[in-house]
């Protein structure tokens, strides 16, 4: 595995580093035209066409759309019988997401002019949001938890969660995820054909006011689409992070943080900005040897090789 080395002081940085951020926005026609075909169909047939896709995409056999349901039991079951460790871990962090947002809530106010004329802001939360969760390539409690949770903490009364589960076996870290953060509803179903589901609704799953969550560039083209019939947070691209550091952290520490986006796909972009030369190389050497040990470090490999880069800025 090699990871880009730059100076700032080197005579072509400015031509290397823009080419290392140019970014590819352009939206492709083909995933386009079947996103969108895909959630015209789930407008039309509902729960049938929503499960004529799972099973196509996702490699099942399932009979009715009741057996892509999650029950409330399951996901507490999933959490009860973590690791725990892991346990320890998801409810830490659940609590710390869930500090974090209670500071956002908004206070509503009013004041009544010398005419009788009453003017001010009222906050209430959304009376639901459908979850999207990513499945495919590898399992994300994280975004369970950060996305999740701000809705709890807002009081959304029914929160939807889909997440893709290829060959049939949900992920227990997701649903342990799901069951601290106050999912309401859960649907093993992903892609276009899922949010589909959320926006328009079917006889099973219930159409929501917003759609959150990242998701493959079906998902993002079915996103998209949807917009207007229902809310939606953003257009995600690939991952990304820009870690700066003065060169006095562990850089086994670093090294991981870039791991953490480089994980996501091959397309993710991990960058390091440091002023000190000796602590990038480092960082080289923290990389080389953590990276053997990696779940999922042929992906990591090729993000880095790809799009990764250690900047040293002198």
């Amino acid at each position: 595995m090699t990871i880009r080395f730059l100076n700032t002081k080197d005579k072509d940085f400015e031509k290397n580093f823009s080419a290392l951020v140019a970014v590819d926005s352009s939206v492709d026609p083909e995933i386009t035209k079947r996103a969108e075909a895909i959630v015209e169909d789930v407008h039309k047939r509902g729960d049938e066409a929503v499960l004529e896709y799972t099973n196509r995409f996702d490699r099942m056999n399932a009979k009715c759309m009741e057996e892509f349901r999650i029950t409330q039991e399951q996901l507490k079951n999933a959490l009860e019988t973590l690791p725990e460790d892991q346990k320890h871990a998801l409810t830490v962090a659940a609590e710390r997401i869930r500090s974090f947002h209670e500071h956002e809530l908004g206070q509503s106010w009013s004041i009544t002019e010398k005419d009788g004329t009453k003017l001010g802001i009222r906050y209430t939360a959304l009376d639901s949001v459908g979850l999207y969760v990513p499945g495919g390539k590898a399992a994300y409690p994280s975004s369970v938890l950060m996305n999740a949770m701000p809705a709890h903490v807002a009081g959304v009364k029914n929160i939807v969660m889909v997440v893709p589960t290829p060959g049939g076996t949900p992920n227990q870290l997701v649903l342990a995820a799901a069951c601290l953060a106050g999912v309401s509803t859960c649907f093993t179903i992903g892609g276009a054909q899922a949010v589909a589901a959320l926006a328009y609704g079917t006889k099973t799953i219930p159409a929501v006011d917003k759609i959150v969550g990242p998701g493959n560039a079906y998902v993002a083209a079915a996103k998209r689409y949807v917009f207007g019939t229902v809310g939606i947070d953003m257009i995600a691209g690939p991952s990304e992070i820009l870690v700066i550091c003065d060169g006095k952290t562990n850089p086994d520490w670093i090294a991981m943080d870039l791991f953490s986006q480089a994980e996501h796909d091959e397309l993710a972009q991990a960058i390091l900005l440091t002023p000190d030369a000796e602590f990038a190389e480092a960082v080289k050497t923290s990389i080389e040897k953590q990276l053997p040990d990696m779940p999922r470090k042929d992906i990591i490999a090729a993000s880095l090789k790809n799009r990764g880069a250690i900047i040293v800025t002198e």
